[in-house]
C-alpha cells in the first residue's frame, strides 16, 4: 500500500488581499463597512472610484459576483473620462482578475487589454506596479509562471519607484507571497528563503494578522522543503514552529481573518507534517489536526480540504491495518474533490492510486482495473499540464544561471586582481627564500639518490608480480568469453524466433488497420467535399446578395442626386426669380420656402452619401470612418472611433463591407439603446483583424436578439459570414454593449 498518501499537499498563497489587505474586521463586518464607505462619496469622484475596488472584490468574495461586475462597470464608464488612466487601469484589472476566477477567459483577457491600455496612459507608478501584479497574478494561474516572474518582478520595480500610501506595503506583501509560491515550486531555495523573510519582515512591521498568517505559512512550507532536499532534521522542528504560530496567529485574531478556511489548510499541513517526518508517538496530534481540517473545511464549504484531510485520516486508518474504514475515507475524499471545478489533480491521482491498491489486495479485480484506468488518466492529464510549462520554467533557470555565471566570472576576476597584488608584495620575500631554498635542495637531491636506487629494486620485484598476474587474469577472461559467446548464440536463436512471430502478428494487424483507416478517410473526403460544396453555393449566394445590394444603393444614390437633386435646384431657381417682382409679405414666404429647400437639399445629400460613400473610393476605409464619426458626433452624442496597427491593406470590396457593418452598429446603438457614448476600434493583427463597438447605452438580452428576426442583425451577420469571421455579443441591461468582430486577412 503506497504511504504519504497526501505528502505532496504543500503550500499555495489563497487569494487574500488582492484588494482588501489591511482591514480589520472580519468577511461580513468588511463588506458592510465598504458599503458604508461607497455610498458617501459621490459618483464619478476619485475617492468613489479608489473605494470601488476593494468594495467590488469583497462583493465577489461574498457570492455577489453580478452585482461586484455591475459596480466595477458603472465606475469603468466614468473612470473612462478621467484624462489620467490611472483608475480605469486600476478598475479593470480588478474585472480582469474577478473574471479569470469564474474562467471567462474572453472576458479576462478584453478587460486586461484595457487594463494596460490605460495603464499607459499614467504616470502613476504604483498603478502601473498593480497592473503589473494583476497581469502575473494571471499568468501564473494559466501555468505561464515564467512570465509570471517577470511581471511580478517589473511590479516590485513600480513599486520601489513609488511615493509611500497605505496601499503600498500591502501590495509588495502580495508580490513577495506569489514570487514565493513560484520558487517554491522551482524547488529553488535561495529565493524562495529571501522572498519568504521579506513577506515576514514587512508584515511584522505593519503587526496585520491577514499577511503575518501568511507569512508563518510560507516560511514553515519553506523549512519542510528544506528538510525534504537534505533530509537535515533541524529543519522539521522549524517547519512546526511557523505552522504553529500560524495557528495561534489565526485563532488569536479570528474576527479579523477574512477567509476561515486558512484554518483548515494549516491543520492540514501539520497533520501531514506529524504523519511523515514525526515518530509513531505523535499519532494523536494527526488525528486531532486532521479531524480539525474535516470539520473547518465542511464549515467553509472547501470541498479540497474535506478531500484532503479525509485522505489523511485514510492513511491513518491503513497504518492501523484498518482497511474498511480507510476505503470509507478514501471513496468520502473523491467524492469531495468532485464538487470544486479548480481542484489539484494529485489530490484524484493519490486517491485512485490508493483505491486500486485496496481494491487489489481484496482481489476484486474490477474495481482495482477501473481506479487504475482513471489514475493513469488523470496521471496523463497532469504529465501534459507539466510539459507544457516546463519550456517556460527552463527559460527562466536559464537566464537565472546565465546572472550567476555572470556574478562568479566578476567574483573571479576581482580574486585574480587580489591575488596579483599579494604576489607582488611577496615577491621580494620569496627572492629572499629561494636563495636558502637552493642549499636544502643540494642536499636533498643527494639523499633521493641513495632512495632513488631502493625504489628501482622494488618496482622491478612488484614488475614480475604483477606480469604474472596479467597473464592469470588473461587466461580467466578467456574462458569466461567462451562462456558467454555460447548463451549469447542460445538467446541470439530464441530471440529471433520470437521477433519473427511478433513481426508476423503485427505485419497482420497492420494492414487490417491501414484498411479500416483508408475506410474512415474516404468517408470523411466525401463529407468534406459536401460541406465544400455548401460552403461555395453560400458564398455565392452572400455575394450576389451584397453585389445587388451595393449596385441598388449606388444606383438609388444617383437617382436622388440627379432627379431629385435638380429639380430641387431648379425650384430655388424659380423662387428666387420672383421674390424680385412680389411684395413683401410674398418674398418673405418665398424666402422661408427657399430655407427649406436648402434643408431638403443637405439631407438629400446626407441620404446619398450614406448609400454610396464616395471617400471610401477616393481616400479608403481609415478616412471615411472618421468623416462618418465626425458627421454623427452631436452635443448630445461623442462618437469616436480608433485604428490600431492597420496598415491599409484591407481590400476595397472588404472595407465596404466594413464600413456597412461599423455603420449599422452605430446606427443601432443610437435608435434602439440611447447611447450618449460609442467607441469603434479597428484593430489589425498579425492574422486577422478586429471591430470593437462599444456603447454606454441600455444594453439587452442576448436571448431575445438570438430569436429575433431583425432585418438590422440579420444584415450584419451576413456581411460577418461574407468576410469569413465570427462575432460575440455581449450585453448588460443599463450598464451598454460591447460588439467584437474578427475575420481573418
Amino acid at each position: 500500500m503506497p504511504i504519504n498518501f497526501f505528502s505532496f499537499l504543500r503550500f499555495y498563497i489563497a487569494f487574500l488581499c488582492l484588494v482588501l489587505a489591511g482591514q480589520a474586521t472580519s468577511a461580513q463586518e468588511l463588506h458592510n463597512s465598504l458599503e458604508q464607505q461607497y455610498k458617501k462619496y459621490n459618483p464619478g469622484s476619485p475617492q468613489r472610484m479608489l473605494i470601488t475596488g476593494k468594495y467590488a472584490q469583497a462583493l465577489f468574495f461574498n457570492k455577489q459576483e453580478d452585482k461586484a461586475f455591475a459596480v466595477l462597470n458603472e465606475n469603468i464608464a466614468y473612470a473612462k473620462k478621467v484624462t489620467d488612466g490611472k483608475y480605469a487601469a486600476y478598475l479593470y484589472i480588478i474585472a480582469a482578475i474577478n473574471y479569470r476566477l469564474l474562467d471567462h477567459v474572453k472576458a479576462y483577457e478584453n478587460a486586461c487589454r484595457f487594463a494596460q491600455f490605460y495603464e499607459a496612459k499614467t504616470k502613476n507608478p504604483e498603478t502601473k506596479g498593480y497592473v503589473a501584479y494583476g497581469l502575473g497574478w494571471i499568468h501564473e494561474r494559466n501555468n505561464k509562471e515564467a512570465e509570471a516572474v517577470r511581471y511580478f518582478l517589473k511590479a516590485l520595480s513600480f513599486y520601489e519607484k513609488a511615493p509611500y500610501s497605505e496601499s503600498l506595503n500591502n501590495r509588495k506583501a502580495s508580490v513577495y507571497r506569489e514570487l514565493n509560491s513560484i520558487y517554491a515550486d522551482w524547488n529553488d531555495f535561495p529565493l524562495q528563503e529571501k522572498y519568504s523573510k521579506l513577506l515576514l519582515e514587512i508584515s511584522l512591521q505593519q503587526n496585520d494578522p491577514i499577511n503575518l498568517f501568511d507569512a508563518y505559512m510560507a516560511m514553515g512550507y519553506m523549512y519542510e522543503k528544506r528538510y525534504e532536499s537534505t533530509t537535515n532534521k533541524a529543519f522539521i522542528p522549524q517547519a512546526e514552529s511557523y505552522y504553529l504560530k500560524a495557528v495561534e496567529t489565526y485563532k488569536a485574531n479570528k474576527a479579523r481573518m477574512p477567509i476561515p478556511s486558512n484554518l483548515s489548510f494549516v491543520a492540514i499541513n501539520l497533520a501531514n507534517l506529524y504523519l511523515n517526518y514525526f515518530p509513531e508517538s505523535y499519532k494523536d496530534k494527526v488525528l486531532y489536526y486532521a479531524n480539525l481540517a474535516k470539520a473547518q473545511g465542511i464549515a467553509t464549504g472547501n470541498h479540497d480540504h474535506v478531500a484532503s484531510a479525509n485522505g489523511l485520516l485514510a492513511e491513518i486508518a491503513l497504518k492501523n491495518d484498518n482497511k474498511e474504514e480507510a476505503k470509507k475515507y478514501l471513496l468520502t475524499a473523491l467524492a469531495e474533490s468532485e464538487y470544486d471545478k479548480v481542484t489539484d489533480p494529485n489530490i484524484k491521482l493519490s486517491i485512485f492510486e490508493n483505491l486500486s491498491q485496496l481494491f487489489q489486495n481484496e482481489n476484486n479485480f474490477k474495481e482495482a482495473i477501473f481506479y487504475q484506468k482513471a489514475y493513469l488518466e488523470t496521471f496523463k492529464q497532469i504529465y501534459d499540464e507539466k510539459n507544457a510549462a516546463l519550456g517556460k520554467k527552463l527559460e527562466v533557470q536559464y537566464e537565472r544561471e546565465k546572472q550567476k555565471q555572470q556574478l562568479l566570472r566578476l567574483q573571479l576576476a576581482s580574486e585574480k586582481q587580489e591575488q596579483r597584488l599579494k604576489e607582488m608584495s611577496w615577491h621580494s620575500v620569496q627572492q629572499a627564500q629561494k636563495l636558502e631554498n637552493l642549499e636544502l635542495t643540494k642536499e636533498n637531491q643527494f639523499r633521493k639518490l641513495g632512495f632513488t636506487e631502493i625504489e628501482n629494486s622494488k618496482k622491478a620485484q612488484e614488475l614480475r608480480l604483477s606480469q604474472l598476474e596479467s597473464f592469470n587474469r588473461k587466461r580467466e577472461v578467456d574462458l569466461y568469453k567462451a562462456r558467454v559467446d555460447y548463451k549469447e548464440k542460445i538467446n541470439k536463436f530464441y530471440i529471433g524466433l520470437t521477433a519473427s512471430v511478433s513481426l508476423l502478428l503485427i505485419l497482420l494487424l497492420y494492414a487490417y488497420f491501414q484498411r479500416a483507416k483508408g475506410i474512415k478517410q474516404q468517408e470523411k473526403l466525401h463529407l468534406l467535399e459536401m460541406e465544400k460544396v455548401m460552403q461555395n453555393s453560400r458564398i455565392s449566394n452572400l455575394t450576389v446578395m451584397l453585389e445587388g445590394q451595393e449596385q441598388e444603393r449606388g444606383r438609388i444614390a444617383r437617382d436622388l442626386h440627379d432627379g431629385l437633386g435638380s429639380l430641387l435646384s431648379g425650384t430655388k431657381m424659380n423662387l428666387f426669380l420672383l421674390k424680385d417682382t412680389s411684395n413683401d409679405h410674398h418674398q418673405l414666404q418665398i424666402e422661408r420656402s427657399m430655407e427649406q429647400i436648402d434643408i431638403a437639399v443637405d439631407e438629400l445629400r446626407h441620404v446619398a452619401h450614406n448609400l454610396m460613400p464616395d471617400l471610401l473610393l477616393k481616400y479608403g476605409l481609415q478616412e471615411t470612418l472618421m468623416e462618418y464619426v465626425s458627421r454623427m458626433t452631436t452635443p448630445k452624442l461623442d462618437v469616436d472611433v480608433q485604428f490600431l496597427h492597420y496598415s491599409a491593406q484591407l481590400p476595397l470590396d472588404s472595407q465596404l463591407l466594413v464600413y456597412r457593418i461599423i455603420q449599422e452598429l452605430v446606427n443601432n446603438a443610437i435608435k434602439h439603446a440611447a447611447a450618449h457614448e460609442i467607441i469603434i476600434q479597428f484593430i489589425e493583427n498579425e492574422s486577422d483583424y478586429v471591430i470593437i463597438v462599444e456603447d454606454d447605452g441600455k444594453g439587452f438580452d442576448i436571448n431575445i436578439l438570438n430569436h429575433s428576426h431583425s432585418a438590422g442583425f440579420h444584415n450584419i451577420r451576413s456581411r460577418v459570414e461574407f468576410l469569413k469571421g465570427t462575432i460575440h455579443i455581449e450585453s448588460q441591461i443599463n450598464i451598454g454593449t460591447n460588439i467584437e468582430i474578427k475575420f481573418p486577412k
